[in-house]
């Protein structure tokens, strides 16, 4: 599956109000890997910044003047995403510009020109409800370092929600460890014997047994539900 993650800063909080994008920024997952594939683009918004916007981001026009229009880069942005899942954090903010910026050049709706929309606010806020899910707050939830991020900027924040998302989503739902494929004569992983003959087997002791149970506990107790993990029987090696 491929996905591309964006992101957009802007001259101001409302397209509506004439707010255009000054900057873009995007990067490739395929198959939950990051490709290294990326666009980054700054955009001349042919307007003033608002004074708020440029403490967020840290650009003003003057710095924008000789970058091009959206018109000019449009159809590589167009397809840098198409055929691709989006995933923007706060989709409704950043689709108003990117649809506004196409009504301009008569390129119709973002949304009609990639596979689908994924907002990732929305999936933070239902995996984590009554708590903060901006883009700092699930770093810091997730353990993905963002202390070099001084000022909002299109592709590093794209970087931070890419890992943030594989995150929220890499899942656990199995302990089984993943063979390869396939081994050197050709055959699948299911003619490779596991446990491999000569591995030594330790049981846990009666102490780490009632240990693990009482961990089991506390993790059942707070996800309000039946542990997926699972107590077997110790076996002699």
């Amino acid at each position: 599956m491929r996905q591309v993650v964006l992101d957009t800063e802007t001259t101001g909080l409302s397209a509506s109000e004439g707010h255009r994008i000054i900057e873009i920024g995007c990067l490739e997952i395929v198959n939950r890997r990051l490709t290294g594939r990326t666009l980054h683009l700054y955009l001349n918004p042919e307007r003033e910044i608002d004074e708020a916007a440029t403490e967020v981001h840290g650009m003003t026009w003057d710095d924008l003047r000789d970058k091009p229009r959206f018109a000019e880069v449009a159809e590589r942005v167009l397809a840098f995403c198409e055929g691709a899942e989006v995933l923007i954090h706060n989709a409704a903010f950043d689709l108003s510009f990117l649809d506004a910026e196409l009504g301009r050049v008569d390129l119709g709706r973002f949304r009609d020109r990639c596979a689908s929309v994924l907002d990732t606010l929305l999936m933070a806020r239902e995996l984590h409800p009554g708590k903060r899910n901006s883009l700092d707050a699930l770093c810091d939830r997730y353990g993905v370092s963002n202390a070099h991020r001084t000022l909002h900027g299109a592709l590093l924040d794209s970087e931070l929600l890419a890992e943030v998302y594989l995150a929220m989503t890499r899942g656990q739902d199995s302990f089984e460890i993943a063979l390869d494929a396939g081994t050197q004569d050709g055959q699948g992983a299911d003619a490779v014997e596991w446990p491999p003959r000569g591995l030594r087997v330790l049981p846990a002791s009666a102490a780490e047994a009632g240990a693990h149970e009482a961990a089991l506990a506390v993790i059942a107790k707070e996800r309000k539900g039946t542990s997926i993990w699972a107590s077997e029987p110790a076996q002699s090696a």
